[in-house]
C-alpha cells in the first residue's frame, strides 16, 4: 500500500512515515486513555530509555524502511532489512555471549552471501541511481536489530501498550520537521489518500508492533526475529502479484539464503528448552 502511495499517489516517503506514526498515536492514545489510564504512567527515569527507542527505533526504522521501498521496491527494501537476525548473532559473538561456531559461521555466511545474491541481481544503473536507497536499506537492518535487542529491556517493566504510544508518540515528534502536519492538512489530498493513511496507521503499524512487541515478551530476541520471517515472504509475493516487482533469479536465491540465515539464528539464539524430570 505504502508503494502504491509513492508510485500512484506520488506523496513523499516521509509523509506517510508521519501519518502512520500520527494515527497510531491518536487511536492508541484514546483506547488507553478511555480504558487503561494506569497504562499512561512511567517513571521518570525511564524517560531517557523511551527517547532512544522512540527516535534510534520506531523513527529510525520507519523513515530508513519506508525510504528504501520508494527507492528499491517492496523485496529488496524488506528482505536487506532482514539482515536484522545475522546482526543480532553477531553482536551476541562480539559481546561474548555466544562463541564463534560452525553454527554462528553458517548464519553469518548465509546473510553475506544472501546480500550479495540480492544485490547482485540489481543493474548497475540503479547502484548508481539509488546509493542512498541501498545505504537506507542497510541501515534498516541495523535499525531493526537494536531495536529488537534494546525493546526487551523495557518490555519487562512496562506493558507493550505503553512502549508503544510512548515510542511512536516520540518517533512522531522526531519526523514532524520533515513532514509537519499543518503542511499534510493544507496539501488538499484525495479521501483515498487518507483512506491508505488510517490503513497503513492501523493495519501496518499499530496491530502488527502491538502483536510483535506482545510476542517479543515472551522470545528471544531471535525467536521473534524469526517467526517474523513470513513478513518478507508476504510481502515479495504480495509485490510481485500486485505491483509487478518480481525478483531474478539470483534475487530469489540470495532471499531465500537471508531467510535461511534468520532460522539458524533463531536456533543459535534461543535458550535450550527445559528438562522434564
Amino acid at each position: 500500500m505504502a508503494r502504491f502511495l509513492f508510485a500512484n499517489q506520488e506523496v513523499p516517503p516521509f509523509w506517510v512515515v508521519e501519518t502512520r506514526l500520527l494515527i497510531a498515536t491518536a487511536v492508541l492514545g484514546a483506547w488507553l486513555g478511555l480504558r487503561h489510564p494506569t497504562l499512561l504512567r512511567v517513571s521518570r527515569a525511564d524517560w531517557p530509555y523511551l527517547l532512544t527507542l522512540g527516535v534510534f527505533g520506531v523513527a529510525a526504522i520507519q523513515g530508513t524502511y519506508y525510504y528504501t521501498i520508494a527507492e528499491l521496491g517492496v523485496g529488496l527494501a524488506i528482505l536487506l532489512q532482514y539482515l536484522a537476525p545475522a546482526l543480532i548473532v553477531a553482536y551476541e559473538v562480539a559481546r561474548g555471549r555466544e562463541r564463534f561456531t560452525a553454527e554462528v559461521a553458517s548464519v553469518l555466511g548465509a546473510a553475506l552471501l544472501g546480500t550479495l545474491l540480492l544485490v547482485s541481481g540489481v543493474p548497475r544503473g540503479d547502484w548508481r541511481a539509488h546509493p542512498a536507497g541501498f545505504a537506507a536499506g542497510f541501515a534498516s537492518a541495523l535499525f531493526f536489530a537494536f531495536y529488537i535487542l534494546y525493546s526487551k529491556r523495557g518490555l519487562s517493566r512496562y506493558r507493550a501498550e505503553t512502549m508503544l504510544f510512548y515510542t511512536f508518540l516520540i518517533a512522531g515528534v522526531a519526523w514532524a520537521p520533515m513532514a509537519p502536519p499543518p503542511r499534510l492538512l493544507a496539501a488538499g489530498l484525495e479521501p483515498r489518500v487518507w483512506a491508505l493513511f488510517v490503513y497503513l496507521g492501523l493495519f501496518s503499524t499499530l496491530i502488527p508492533f502491538a502483536l510483535f512487541a506482545a510476542g517479543l515478551r515472551r522470545l528471544a530476541p531471535s525467536e521473534a526475529a524469526v517467526v517474523a520471517t513470513l513478513e518478507p515472504v508476504v510481502a515479495v509475493t504480495s509485490s510481485a502479484l500486485l505491483l509487478g516487482e518480481g525478483l531474478g533469479p539470483l534475487q530469489t536465491a540470495g532471499a531465500a539464503l537471508v531467510l535461511a540465515a534468520c532460522v539458524l539464528a533463531a536456533r543459535i539464539e534461543a535458550p535450550p528448552a527445559p528438562e522434564h524430570v
